[in-house]
C-alpha cells in the first residue's frame, strides 16, 4: 500500500473524482471509492484509477446471501482494488465464502468487514434491535470476522484499542471518522484526529473532506502526513 491514507472519493462524477486523483497524484495518496461514486461511474471508473498505478479501496460493503457476496468480492479482485469491504452482520457463513473464494487467488485484495458504522451510536443501534452499546457490538462483531477468515476490519477511532486488545496486533484496523485538527466534524459522531488514531493502533485511514473540499488539495493533504507524523 503506498501509504495509511486514503482519500474519500465521495463525489457525483467521474470527472469530479479524477480531478481529485490528478491533483494528488505523486503523493503517495491511496483513493476510497463507495456507493455514491460507484453508483454513478461503475466499475470504468475503478479500472482507470488502478490503471493510473492508484491503490483503491471499494467501499460497497456488500452484504448478501454468501454466494453473492462471495461472487461480489471476485468481482471486485478482478478490477484490481487493494482492499473492499464485507458487512460482518452478514454472519459467518457470508464471510467465509468471501474467503474461501479469495483464497484461490494469487494475489488477493484484502477483506475488511465493518463492524458499526461511525454514524451510528448506542441510541441508533437499540433503534434497530441491537441492545449492547455500540463498543460492545464493534468488539463481537471484530472477533467473528477474525475467526471467518477477514484480513480485518473497519472501525471508529474510539473502538481501536478495543479491538487490538480482543483481535491482537496483526489485525488490520481500517478508521473513518478521521478529522484533522483543522477541519470541521460535519456528520460523524466517533471521531479522531489522525496522530490521535494512529496512536491508538490504526492501520489505515479514511479522510474525505479535508482534503477533497480544500481549496489546496495537495496541501492539505501534505498537512494532514505532517501531523501523522506527531503520533
Amino acid at each position: 500500500m503506498k501509504s495509511k491514507i486514503f482519500v474519500a472519493l465521495d463525489v457525483d462524477t467521474e470527472a469530479q473524482a479524477l480531478e481529485i486523483v490528478e491533483d494528488l497524484h505523486g503523493l503517495d495518496a491511496c483513493f476510497k471509492i463507495g456507493k455514491q461514486l460507484f453508483t454513478s461511474a461503475g466499475p470504468d471508473l475503478v479500472r482507470k484509477i488502478v490503471g493510473m498505478g492508484e491503490d483503491v479501496f471499494l467501499d460497497l460493503k456488500y452484504h448478501d446471501i454468501p454466494n453473492t457476496v462471495a461472487k461480489a468480492g471476485l468481482a471486485a479482485a478482478a478490477l484490481g482494488v487493494r482492499i473492499f469491504n464485507v458487512h460482518a452482520s452478514g454472519g459467518r457463513k457470508m464471510m467465509e465464502a468471501v474467503r474461501n473464494e479469495m483464497d484461490k487467488l494469487a494475489n488477493p485484495p484484502m477483506v475488511l468487514a465493518v463492524t458499526v458504522l461511525t454514524s451510528m451510536g448506542d441510541n441508533d443501534l437499540r433503534e434497530v434491535g441491537v441492545d449492547v452499546p455500540a463498543r460492545d457490538q464493534v468488539a463481537r462483531l471484530a472477533k467473528l470476522a477474525q475467526e471467518c477468515g477477514m484480513d480485518g476490519v473497519v472501525a471508529s477511532p474510539l473502538e481501536i484499542e478495543l479491538i487490538r486488545e480482543t483481535c491482537g496486533k496483526d489485525f488490520k484496523i481500517l478508521t473513518p471518522g478521521i478529522r484533522p485538527a483543522f477541519a470541521a466534524v460535519n456528520d460523524q459522531k466517533r471521531i479522531a484526529t489522525p496522530a490521535e488514531a494512529l496512536r491508538k493502533g490504526a492501520d489505515f485511514l479514511v479522510i474525505g473532506r479535508p482534503i477533497t473540499a480544500a481549496e489546496n488539495r495537495r496541501e492539505a493533504f501534505l498537512k494532514i502526513l505532517e501531523e501523522c507524523k506527531k503520533w
